[in-house]
C-alpha cells in the first residue's frame, strides 16, 4: 500500500514537494486555502541552484527554457546610476551569476502541470484549522480531517501549521515594503541591475523578450495604506537614476502591487515535529536581499521527495528520514538567512550620508574572485544523492 502525504499550501514549495513525493511512489493530497490555484503576478531571478532543483524534479530543457529569459546579475549601482560593484565580463564570472528572469505565474503553471502528471490531487478552498502531528514511530498525523503518514507544511511566511507546532516562532516585520510590477517592453541591457540608495533598493530584470520585471524595496511603516501605489512609487524614486524613473513611468498603474516584507530571523530550531516537515517560508523565511526565497523553496520541495519520500518507500524509518532532511536543509538555509541579513545591512537597509559614501568606496574594491566565491556558496547547490 502506498503511503499518503498531505501537503498544506499549493505555492512553489508545496507543489514541488507534492510532485517530488509522488515521483517517489507516495499518494499525495495538496490542500490550498484559496478558492483556486494562482500566483502573484511578479518575477524573480532564478539562479543556478533553482534550475538544478527543477531539473531534479523532472523538468527537461524545453521546460526550463520556457520559464523565462536567460540573463545574469550585472551588479549594483547607486541611486544616481554610478557603479558600485559591477560584474566582470569574464566568462567564468558571468557563468557564476547566470540567471533566468522568470514570471512567477509561468513557473507556478509549469509546477501545476508536473504535479498533475505525477497524479497529485489538489483540493482548493480548504483552510487548515486542525492538526495532530502524530508520531514517526506511532500514530499517523491528522490534518483537516485527513489521516496522513506525512504532513508537509508549505503554507508560507504566516504558516498556520508553524503556529500550531512552534508558537514562539513568528514572522517579524522587516521595516520594509516592496513594490513589484511586470512592465511591457524591454528596458536596460538585458541583465539584472540593482540600485542602492538610503534605506531603499530598486531592481530591473527581463522576464521575456517583451516584458521587464521591477521591484522597489523601501523603508515604510507596517500596514501603510496607499491609495495610488503607482503614484507613490513614482514619487519615492523621483530623484533616482533615469532607468529607474523610466520603467516606473512606463508601467500601467494597475500592474503595480506592494506587500510588506516579513522574515523569520534564524528560522525554526528544527524543521520537523511528529510526522510533520516544514519547508520554504514556513520554516525559514528570509529577507529578499539575496534573492533565494523561491530557490530554497524549490530545493526544499525536491528534497522532501529525495530525503524523505524515496527512502521511506524503500523501507527506511520515517524518523531517520526526517532527521536527515533537517540535517541537510537547516544549516544551508540558516546560512542563507544570515547572508540575507548581512546583505541588507550593507545594502538596502543602510542609512544615508557618509554611510553610503563609505560603503560604495569599499565595494568598488571588491575583486571578481570574491564575487565568484560568494555566488558559488549560494548558488552552487546540487540535489543530494541517496
Amino acid at each position: 500500500m502506498s503511503r499518503h502525504a498531505v501537503v498544506v499550501g499549493a505555492g512553489i514549495a508545496g507543489l514541488t514537494a507534492a510532485t517530488s513525493l509522488a515521483r517517489s511512489g507516495w499518494r499525495v493530497t495538496v490542500l490550498e486555502r484559496a478558492p483556486e490555484l494562482s500566483e502573484v503576478g511578479a518575477g524573480f531571478a532564478m539562479s543556478r541552484n533553482a534550475v538544478a532543483a527543477v531539473r531534479g524534479l523532472g523538468f527537461d530543457d524545453d521546460d526550463v527554457a520556457g520559464l523565462g529569459f536567460p540573463t545574469y546579475a550585472a551588479g549594483t549601482w547607486d541611486l544616481h546610476g554610478e557603479p558600485i560593484l559591477t560584474i566582470s565580463d569574464d566568462p567564468e564570472v558571468r557563468a557564476s551569476v547566470a540567471l533566468i528572469g522568470v514570471h512567477r505565474v509561468r513557473l507556478h503553471e509549469t509546477l501545476q502541470r508536473h504535479a498533475a502528471a505525477a497524479g497529485v490531487e489538489v483540493v482548493t478552498g480548504e483552510r487548515v484549522t486542525d492538526l495532530e502531528p502524530g508520531e514517526p514511530h506511532g500514530a499517523p498525523a491528522r490534518v483537516a480531517g485527513r489521516e496522513a503518514d506525512l504532513v508537509v507544511a508549505a503554507d508560507g511566511m504566516h504558516s498556520a501549521v508553524r503556529a500550531r507546532l512552534f508558537p514562539r516562532t513568528t514572522a517579524r516585520y522587516s521595516g520594509f515594503s516592496s513594490w513589484r510590477a511586470i512592465t511591457p517592453g524591454r528596458f536596460g541591457d538585458g541583465a539584472l541591475r540593482q540600485y542602492w540608495g538610503p534605506r531603499a533598493e530598486f531592481g530591473t530584470m527581463p522576464v521575456s523578450g517583451t516584458h521587464t520585471y521591477w521591484y522597489g524595496y523601501v523603508a515604510m511603516p507596517e500596514r501603510t495604506t496607499i491609495a495610488d501605489e503607482h503614484a507613490a512609487a513614482t514619487e519615492r524614486f523621483a530623484d533616482w537614476a533615469a532607468p529607474v524613473r523610466e520603467i516606473i513611468a512606463a508601467t500601467p498603474p494597475e500592474a503595480v502591487i506592494r506587500h510588506d516584507v516579513h522574515h523569520i530571523p534564524g528560522g525554526l530550531p528544527r524543521y520537523h515535529a511528529g510526522r510533520v516537515v516544514l519547508i520554504g517560508d514556513a520554516a525559514h523565511g528570509f529577507l529578499p536581499t539575496m534573492g533565494q526565497g523561491a530557490a530554497t523553496a524549490l530545493e526544499d520541495g525536491l528534497c522532501v521527495g529525495l530525503l524523505i519520500g524515496a527512502p521511506v518507500t524503500d523501507g527506511a524509518e520515517l524518523a531517520g528520514a526526517l532527521a536527515r532532511f533537517d540535517a541537510e536543509r537547516r544549516p544551508r538555509c540558516r546560512a542563507l538567512g544570515r547572508a540575507s541579513l548581512a546583505s541588507a545591512r550593507i545594502g538596502s537597509h543602510l542609512g544615508g550620508g557618509w554611510r553610503q559614501t563609505l560603503r560604495n568606496a569599499l565595494m568598488r574594491r571588491v575583486p571578481s574572485s570574491m564575487i565568484q566565491r560568494g555566488s558559488h556558496a549560494a548558488m552552487g547547490w546540487a540535489p543530494p544523492t541517496r
